[in-house]
């Protein structure tokens, strides 16, 4: 009973519209109303369960990652990276397809968001993709997608969260997202080959390596931003939240010293934007403590792994479930709110069959940006429709084709851990 309570309630919610934070804190009410009477809600108890869900030292690196992202899209540095990865791979065949999931590749080593890569890269190459005469479809297609690396490459926004939940170290599951971000990036351009060869799209000609070396040059700056983080936190001379902040001041002395790009006055709205954002996160990452809380006081997820363990089922059969059911999680929640809220429940199940809670992390982090390019949620899906300024059904039908090398992906990476856990045990050693 107070499992479907717990989530029918809360999906439903969901699908009526009802935004993250609301739909966690209304359901949590509604359980709490069910469980003490409403003459017995301890509302005290709630709201400090509510404080503690965002009093974490990790979850600095939020805002810091949000701004540096921001920074990038408005002071020069999207562009140069773009340039650069069109001079290294532009004459591949897909041409600009190519150079679309390489900049995605390098913008998403520096901002840790998929939407901010949607909006930010995503811009730059739709316009670029037009122009050279490439099909709407294609560009939204191929420009979505690939925004679903950022947050699996670090920096990650999602993969800070999941650290502070599962109580994992986040310097272990950021190093353990480069290889199958880079995965997902390979797959992707499979495809994008595929579609070029099918659908005869223009490739551009080999501009020589002289381009290529001014190209690197001028977009240097910026691409040295992974180095600086994944070195630094290897080293221990900076924390993941330490290395978010570095992230941000590194990205805002380029764009207004370096490339001189970004005003004063633009800084300020930047920074009241990222506040912004930072306060929506927040809450919902308040609501779905809250909710959390509540799974684990009313013992659902001891419940759950009882359940699955007399079911009889075999390691192969339940990953596969834990992924189908992540995935339709993804069509209706926030990712933020998922990790928060599932990663309690799902993660003793994972622990019990053996996996390592890094490979869970990554494994969980992937089924909900695919998430993000499926309806209703789909916020990638909706900000490249908003950007291209195309029908969101057609945006939906240009995706689709890129599900096969997301899913391939998954598949690998939920049952080759060594794909996610060989960096960490190498580097971290």
């Amino acid at each position: 009973m107070i499992l479907a309570l717990f989530i029918g309630g809360l999906l439903a919610l969901f699908v009526i519209g009802v935004p993250a934070a609301f739909a966690l804190g209304l359901s949590s009410l509604i359980v709490t109303l069910v469980e003490r009477g409403i003459n017995n809600i301890p509302y005290t108890i709630l709201a400090q369960r509510m404080v503690y869900g965002v009093n974490s030292f990790p979850l600095l690196a939020i805002p810091f990652f949000i701004l540096a992202g921001k920074i990038m899209n408005t002071g020069g540095i999207t562009d140069r990276i773009y340039d650069f990865a069109d001079r290294l791979v532009g004459h591949m065949r897909g041409g600009l397809g190519q150079v679309n999931i390489a900049a995605s590749i390098i913008f998403s080593g520096m901002s840790g968001s998929a939407v901010a890569d949607a909006v930010g890269v995503g811009q730059v190459e739709i316009r670029a993709m037009r122009k050279a005469g490439y099909p709407d479809d294609f560009a939204v297609g191929v420009t979505a997608a690939s925004a679903t690396i950022g947050p699996v490459i670090p920096p990650s926004i999602p993969l800070i969260i999941y650290a502070v939940v599962a109580n994992v170290s986040a310097t272990a599951l950021l190093i353990a997202g480069i290889l199958p971000g880079l995965l997902m990036g390979a797959m992707m351009m499979l495809v994008v080959w595929w579609q070029a060869q099918r659908r005869n799209l223009p490739t551009e000609k080999w501009r020589g390596l002289a381009a290529l070396i001014r190209s690197f040059l001028r977009a240097l700056p910026p691409l040295i931003t992974p180095a600086i983080i994944i070195g630094g936190m290897m080293s221990g001379v900076f924390t993941p939240t330490e290395a978010a902040a570095i992230a941000a001041i590194y990205a805002t002395l380029i764009a207004m010293l370096v490339y001189r790009e970004i005003s004063f006055a633009q800084l300020v709205q930047v920074l009241r934007e990222t506040m912004r954002e930072t306060a929506g996160i927040m809450m919902i990452l308040a609501a779905a403590a809250l909710y959390g809380w509540l799974l684990v006081f009313t013992q659902i997820p001891q419940q759950l792994v009882t359940l699955v363990a007399g079911l009889d089922l075999s390691p192969v059969m339940l990953l596969l479930a834990i992924n189908v059911f992540l995935l339709i999680i993804g069509l209706f929640m926030e990712t933020n709110a998922a990790i928060t809220i599932f990663t309690p429940m799902l993660l003793p199940l994972a622990v019990a069959l053996g996996v390592d809670p890094v490979h869970f992390g990554i494994m969980m982090v992937l089924n909900l940006m695919i998430g993000l390019l499926t309806p209703p949620v789909g916020m990638v899906l909706f900000a490249v429709a908003k950007v291209a300024n195309v029908p969101i059904n057609k945006a939906l039908v240009a995706v689709s084709p890129f599900y096969i090398p997301l899913v391939a992906a998954l598949l690998l990476i939920t049952f080759i851990p060594e794909i996610t856990l060989i960096l960490p045990r190498l580097l971290m050693n």
